[in-house]
């Protein structure tokens, strides 16, 4: 039992002053004889015995009164230690797309707001913050509105993300009841390292499930063949193993121009193709419907006028390699010689290679320095007997780079770089038994640049990145196998390729991205880029041959967007989500042991508010004190 004026407590030592009072009242008297009173001594006695009882009966009645009195006054209470301490509530709601996910005929979000919104007292003051929204220190009158109008994210935090952003939101020290809801399905990718929550707060666990876990997906579409007139796209499918079949169709611009049944085998997977003109402009959508997720069920992608990447290569060696490489379906392929080079054609390229100069004008090297600080790429392969001071006076602003002395060795390249980016997604898995290439002499070069491909006592062959690349040997078949070798297509290809990156059929949103326009914009031109009503400014750097653009925080929405210039349609450019939320597999939290006695919103507040009850008993001591201030009357009244 507590009380709320505990100091009150002291005038209990008061009720000495009525005890000392009674004590008095019952000291020894001294016996006097009295005659002819012999018949009335057994009455004197027994009349005395009876108010000495009456006295005691009533000190403890009054006793007994003023103590009900004096804790009426500290008012009484039984509560827990928390009730009254201030009460710090987080909830993490989960918006991403797997919410999207059915129960009772409702979105899974859906649900939750509605459960918020009914639950959460007027009175209490929360924050809440989903995948990328935070309303802090709110009544949940002031953000109904808001979580009533609320859309899917595209983005999920992991679970250790979410207990570092709600522990910011606690103020740190003090004595405070700190405790998270944690709203969500609990995706099995959700999942890190460990699921630990904050540790001096009350985590509840509140997971939502759907109905059914059953869900359509349309993954992906690329071009698998490419014909002179026609183009043959396929698209995959992904599928509960339940689901057998289901329409897919595709539109152009707006309108159906195929429909066709993506069938299913037993892993769930699917694929469907379409067949188009090769030189027929595309801005396509692939739709399925079906009852599970909404977000993906369509894709959009888009085919424009393909821009040719502009390669030049210069030097006297053999450039029949490079054409062979640099198709004219994909490249804008030219070789010139140092005699016979025009030096104003330099910026408008967006790949240079030397090919085997036995020495770089310093007005070349100027040139080229000039042009890879305006996002040009470079590609350096350097003669059997070149002159080490120009070559030099070019490589030392790039990774510090110096070519050394000749070394007329043969040597074998035996170390590739997988993860470097020149060889992203070319290899499904390290090579261990590769065809290695081989040279009969090279340069020793001291550089800091990463190393692409080693010889096989860890030295360079191949290195850099970022735009600028360097061979320690020359590859002509004088000198080196590497011409016939599987590695000179992926290494040279993708630094042309690389060089301007054109955008793809589609981008995904959960990915960073950069598209090059071959375009030059005049002094305060800038690049927009829109769809319908929705128009913004993105990332730019303009350079002599191109603008690269950069997508961050924009687009929000998947779809089809047009990249202009004061009005002017460049290019057409299309987005889609991520589709990892797709797979709907949950996580068993009573199996990581993170299940809690809290199963929805309503109870954990309720057990709050049985929590924060306080039993007040000074009415009890009131009417206590009444009674016993009515027992001293029938005290006075009826004993004798």
């Amino acid at each position: 039992m507590q009380f709320k004026f505990p100091e009150l407590l002291w005038a209990l030592f008061l009720l000495l002053i009525p005890i000392f009072i009674h004590l008095l009242q019952l000291r020894r008297f001294k016996k006097t004889p009295f005659t002819n009173v012999k018949l009335l001594r057994r009455v004197v006695a027994k009349s005395r015995k009876s108010r000495t009882l009456k006295k005691w009966l009533l000190l403890l009645t009054r006793l007994l009164l003023f103590i009900a009195l004096i804790l009426a006054f500290a008012q009484p209470f039984f509560a827990k230690k928390t009730a009254f301490l201030k009460k710090e509530i987080v909830i993490y709601l989960d918006d991403s797309f797997s919410m999207q996910a059915k129960k009772d005929g409702n979105s899974l979000l859906n649900n939750a707001v509605q459960e918020l919104i009914k639950s959460i007292p007027e009175e209490y003051s929360i924050t809440l913050f989903t995948n990328e929204k935070v309303f802090e220190n709110a009544t949940i009158s002031a953000i109904q509105n808001d979580l009533l109008t609320s859309t899917y994210s595209p983005k999920q935090l992991q679970l250790d993300e979410i207990f570092l952003k709600a522990g910011a939101f606690f103020q740190p020290g003090g004595e405070t009841v700190q405790n998270t809801i944690l709203i969500s399905d609990f995706q099995q990718r959700m999942a890190s390292s460990s699921l630990d929550s904050l540790g001096n707060t009350t985590t509840s666990w509140i997971q939502t499930l759907p109905d059914n876990v059953k869900n359509v997906s349309l993954d992906s579409i690329y071009v698998a063949n490419e014909g002179s007139e026609n183009l043959e796209l396929v698209a995959t499918l992904t599928a509960d193993k339940e689901t057998k079949d289901i329409p897919v169709s595709f539109f152009n611009k707006g309108e159906l121009v195929a429909k066709t049944a993506a069938l299913f085998d037993d892993n769930g997977q699917a694929t469907v193709n379409f067949t188009i003109g090769n030189n027929e402009i595309i801005e396509g959508k692939l739709e399925i419907v079906d009852s599970g997720l909404i977000y993906d069920n369509q894709l959009f992608f888009n085919i424009d006028k393909k821009e040719k990447i502009k390669v030049l290569a210069i030097g006297p060696g053999d450039s029949q390699f490079l054409e062979r490489i640099y198709t004219d379906d994909e490249f804008a392929f030219t070789s010139a010689t140092l005699r016979t080079l025009d030096y104003s054609i330099l910026e408008a390229q967006n790949l240079i290679v030397l090919n085997e100069i036995t020495e770089i004008p310093s007005a070349l090297s100027t040139g080229l320095r000039a042009f890879t600080d305006n996002g040009g790429w470079l590609t350096v392969i350097p003669a059997p007997d070149m002159d080490l001071d120009s070559y030099n006076l070019l490589s030392m602003g790039y990774f510090s780079t110096n070519y050394g002395q000749k070394i007329n060795l043969p040597r074998n390249i035996t170390t590739i770089s997988f993860s470097h980016p020149l060889y992203r997604n070319v290899f499904e898995k390290d090579a261990t038994n590769f065809q290695y290439p081989k040279v009969s002499s090279f340069y020793k070069i001291n550089t800091l640049g990463p190393h692409i491909l080693s010889f096989e006592d860890n030295t360079p062959f191949l290195f850099g990145r970022g735009g600028a690349f360097f061979f320690a040997a020359s590859i002509a078949s004088e000198n080196s196998n590497f011409r016939n070798s599987p590695l000179i297509v992926p290494t040279l290809y993708n630094m042309g390729n690389n060089s301007l990156k054109l955008a793809e059929l589609y981008m995904r949103m959960d990915e960073q991205i950069q598209v090059d326009i071959p375009l030059v914009l005049q002094k305060d031109e800038i690049l927009k880029v829109s769809k319908s009503n929705y128009e913004f400014i993105p990332l730019q750097r303009s350079s002599a041959n191109k603008v690269s653009i950069l997508f961050q925080e924009n687009p929000k929405t998947d779809g089809i967007y047009r990249i202009h210039k004061n009005g002017e349609t460049i290019k057409h450019i299309s987005f889609n989500y991520g589709r990892v939320e797709s797979e709907l597999n949950y996580l068993d939290l009573k199996a990581f042991g993170k299940s809690s006695d809290t199963y929805s919103v309503r109870s954990f507040f309720d057990t709050m508010e049985k929590d924060n009850s306080v039993t007040e008993l000074w009415k009890w001591f009131v009417i206590l004190a009444m009674l016993f201030l009515l027992v001293e009357v029938l005290i006075q009244k009826y004993f004798p």
